[in-house]
């Protein structure tokens, strides 16, 4: 395997397991500890989470997407199995970047404006069951296109250098 594409596998991979390492972070620990806590004060820390995410992980879903191109480019074998591994974990965090772009940002950004008042619970409620299902969703294509990715990788052909 040429060095540019080493550097370029490298990053995507480094990308994609932290994107997915962090995706799973939220659904397996933060939002069930937030979920222990009184309705109004996890309607008021959410409002804080998705304030401080929306900075953050646009950049960070796009720069993943974004580091498969190279790969795929470098690889030059479209038929070979790292190209497909490879092209298939893309394939499962554009789905993911999909969901999250027309299912979950429009719930975030209306539990951003709800009031902090007794009266905006019950639709926060609502508002949050279909969101964890929608990140549920996110994070089986997270971990399935790290596993692409991942096995794109290790189909790479081994250089062989000559006696």
């Amino acid at each position: 395997m040429r060095l540019s594409l080493k550097v370029v596998r490298l990053a995507n991979l480094v990308l994609a397991g932290m994107l997915a390492g962090n995706e799973f972070g939220t659904f397996a620990a933060i939002y069930p500890a937030l979920d222990r806590i009184s309705p109004m004060a996890r309607l008021e820390a959410l409002q804080g989470v998705y304030r401080r995410m929306s900075g953050i992980m646009p950049f960070y879903m796009l720069s993943t997407l974004a580091s498969f191109l190279p790969v795929l480019v470098l690889q030059r074998r479209p038929g070979s199995p790292a190209f497909r591994f490879t092209l298939a974990g893309m394939a499962c965090f554009f789905a993911m970047v999909m969901i999250t772009r027309r299912g979950n940002l429009p719930i975030n950004a209306r539990i951003e404006e709800l009031p902090t008042e007794e009266a905006s619970l019950e639709e926060f409620g609502e508002l949050r069951e279909r969101w964890t299902r929608l990140h549920a969703a996110r994070n089986v294509l997270n971990v399935a296109g790290l596993v692409f990715t991942s096995l794109g990788a290790l189909s790479e052909p081994r250089s062989r250098k000559a006696p």
